[in-house]
């Protein structure tokens, strides 16, 4: 898609209207439309990258600061306790927005949200073969 049409883009540009609560030169943040609990928002780079795996790196320390402080304030004004930083990458992952763009979502003990059931490996031999694949490609 041209990121033009972007429907994160046009927030970021100011060109749709979003309920903002933190901005800086390359981050934004604001309320999705759509939340898993009160509270819920998401932070974008300005920039447009598809996916995390295109994200500049240099970005890092923006993020980082933002999850911090859109985190701590999204925690106080909802009463949370806890809170999970997310980010869905690809379709097969549930990424909707083809936009970067990471999930905070307040969580209170027992509000029942459920984000996964964990799994195991059958051997700490499969576990480790898996491991050592992934070390090779990642070198």
């Amino acid at each position: 898609m041209d990121h033009s049409e972007c429907i994160f883009c046009k927030i970021a540009r100011g060109e749709i209207p979003c309920a903002k609560i933190y901005e800086t030169q390359n981050i934004l943040s604001f309320l999705d439309i759509s939340p898993s609990a009160p509270g819920h928002a998401l932070i974008i780079p300005k920039a447009h990258f598809p996916t995390v795996l295109e994200v500049d790196p240099a970005l890092g320390p923006d993020l980082i600061t933002a999850f911090g402080k859109v985190g701590r304030a999204v925690m106080a004004a909802t009463g949370a306790t806890g809170m999970n930083v997310m980010l869905n990458c690809n379709e097969s992952a549930g990424q909707v927005v083809f936009h970067t763009h990471w999930h905070v979502i307040p969580r209170i003990e027992g509000d029942g949200l459920r984000l996964w059931p964990g799994g195991k490996y059958d051997s700490m031999q499969e576990m480790s073969a898996l491991a050592e694949k992934i070390r090779a490609l990642v070198a």
